[in-house]
């Protein structure tokens, strides 16, 4: 009897001298992207912009067209609309697109871009919080043409998780909008 008892004794104190229990630190994903490299985008539109050298083009109908970018699996979507004396309403529309994701958005914020020597007036709009679409874009000339520009991942919204390659795809989007160059002979 003596012997079960020492043997309780024993597991006792040996369950005592726990070593004491230390969290692991948190790990955060890194994620590595290419160096952005730029190279001139020459599509069937009256336009033409530098785009990333990681970026395929895909020609979708004679109005809309995506730049794809596989290694973050997302979408710029364009769509062209000729202006004819509608500008108001292409803006409004445009507009409303954008704020039809204030469900899920947490803040707008918007960058506007003018050069007035090429006719290029853009908007810049950054969504953050789970919203569809993180990123709008419109472009006019404001008397003939006008572009939306809208950006998809192919992943649940969840802004944490996309951030960073939002954060990396912001300079591609803001050198496409400053080499935006509209071609006269086309409208």
């Amino acid at each position: 009897m003596k012997w079960r008892y020492l043997i309780w004794l024993v597991f006792a104190l040996g369950a005592c001298r726990r070593e004491e229990s230390v969290p692991k630190p948190e790990a955060y994903l890194r994620l590595e992207y290419p160096p952005h490299a730029y190279e001139s985008a020459r599509l069937p539109f009256p336009f033409t912009f530098d785009k990333s050298v990681h970026a395929r083009p895909e020609i979708t109908s004679d109005s809309t067209f995506n730049l794809y970018y596989p290694l973050m699996k997302a979408r710029l979507h364009f769509t062209y609309s000729p202006v004819r004396g509608n500008l108001t309403r292409l803006l409004t529309d445009a507009e409303k697109l954008t704020y039809k994701h204030a469900v899920k958005a947490d803040e707008f914020i918007y960058e506007d871009y003018a050069n007035p020597r090429d006719s290029v007036f853009a908007r810049i709009h950054y969504v953050t919080g789970n919203a569809a679409s993180p990123l709008q874009i419109q472009i006019t000339d404001s008397t003939r043409h006008f572009v939306t520009a809208s950006l998809y991942f192919r992943a649940v919204p969840n802004y944490d998780s996309i951030r960073p390659p939002l954060e990396y795809l912001k300079k591609d989007v803001k050198r496409l909008v400053e080499s935006w160059k509209w071609l006269s002979s086309r409208n």
